[in-house]
């Protein structure tokens, strides 16, 4: 078998994979338990608009495809493919894990919305240890799954820049809450915890 054609079968391998991922990476939110109702203590409202960019980025990805399908992210270059492929189902793999961890820590302070509730607490346990936002970190980590399973590399180069744009705006705001809430605590949980990439202090 040549390497053309193996490459061919990683993708469509890849495809199917990731598209199942996402809907496991979907039914964390959608079963997630519900441990009664929460008073906010505060929100910032303003956080939506990181929220609104973070899925515009999502949206070249899956309606800019690769044509013909299932074929190499770059073209010609099919050894390189293949590895890509694999990366991106471990990627993906590891980003659905990824997500569940940080809900189950989180529990009933998770939120779409950039907010604290009454009680809060500064959750730096589990997934929480390896970077501040792994919701965030396993959103990048699908979307880039995504794009070399079936989208184009500029693409998802542009996609990227737009939900990492999205994602700072979000942070902005989640940690200044953060800060007003928990002081010091939060600083030296700042300064100790990457913020989206493990062991890479951004």
């Amino acid at each position: 078998m040549s390497a053309e054609q193996i490459s061919y079968y990683a993708t469509a391998g890849a495809f199917v994979t990731i598209v199942l991922l996402w809907f496991g990476f979907a039914a964390t939110f959608l079963t997630r338990s519900r441990h009664g109702a929460s008073t906010d203590a505060a929100k910032a409202p303003r956080s939506w608009v990181g929220l609104i960019l973070q899925s515009v980025a999502y949206m070249p990805v899956w309606a800019i495809r690769r044509m013909p399908v299932f074929s190499p992210l770059i073209d010609g270059y099919y050894v390189l493919n293949i590895v890509l492929q694999i990366v991106a189902v471990v990627l993906g793999g590891v980003s659905v894990w990824l997500v569940m961890a940080a809900v189950q820590e989180l529990g009933r302070q998770w939120s779409l919305e950039a907010r604290l509730i009454e009680g809060h607490k500064l959750v730096t346990t589990g997934v929480y240890g390896l970077v501040r936002h792994p919701i965030y970190t396993a959103m990048l980590g699908m979307l880039i799954a995504t794009g070399i399973a079936f989208g184009r590399w500029y693409v998802l180069l542009v996609s990227v820049a737009v939900f990492v744009v999205g994602t700072r705006i979000r942070t902005v705001f989640e940690e200044r809450l953060l800060h007003e809430a928990f002081g010091q605590e939060f600083e030296d949980f700042r300064a100790k915890v990457p913020g989206l990439i493990p062991f890479v202090k951004i």
